[in-house]
């Protein structure tokens, strides 16, 4: 059966903002500036949540990945991007966004597969694609919570796709 509440909610619906919404009409300049007192500029929250949506995918096709041993290697050590770079970092982020949605319309015994763990702590533990789909979900949700706040202290709020104001 497939998990139409996960897709909408990849996509923004309910209590969440369109994550590709909140970011697809930024520059690579307001991308990539900080916000005073915020540790993360908008692109390196992308970065981070494109390299933590790309891993559990590849994850899910069974490719054995090494688990970062400091979060550290999650976050982007690069300059800034330029406007090429960040438009890329942005298709890609609602690329993955669109694969996550695909996955959660496929059928149950594919969603109800397990996933071996990649990380000694989780070794004691199963997870399915399911599972790890709405964990994903979880997270994303997390940072596109972030990318509202850091666009709010830069007045670049709400984005041009519309976003709650209140």
């Amino acid at each position: 059966m497939p998990e139409s509440t996960l897709v909408e909610l990849l996509y923004g619906k309910g209590a969440h903002a369109n994550p590709v919404a909140c970011v697809e009409d930024l520059s690579a300049e307001l991308a990539g500036r900080r916000a005073e007192n915020l540790p993360h500029s908008i692109w390196q929250i992308v970065w981070h949540v494109n390299f933590w949506t790309d891993y559990e995918l590849r994850r899910i096709r069974g490719e054995k990945l090494p688990y970062p041993v400091h979060a550290a290697e999650s976050w982007p050590t690069a300059a800034p991007p330029s406007e090429v770079e960040w438009k890329k970092e942005v298709a890609r982020f609602a690329e993955l966004i669109g694969i996550l949605a695909v996955m959660a319309e496929g059928n149950s015994n594919e969603l109800n597969r397990e996933v071996p763990a990649m990380h000694p702590k989780q070794e004691t533990r199963t997870s399915t694609v399911l599972a790890i789909l709405w964990q994903t979900l979880a997270h994303n949700s997390y940072h596109v919570g972030q990318i509202a706040l850091v666009r709010r202290a830069l007045g670049a709020w709400p984005p041009s796709g519309g976003g709650d104001s209140w």
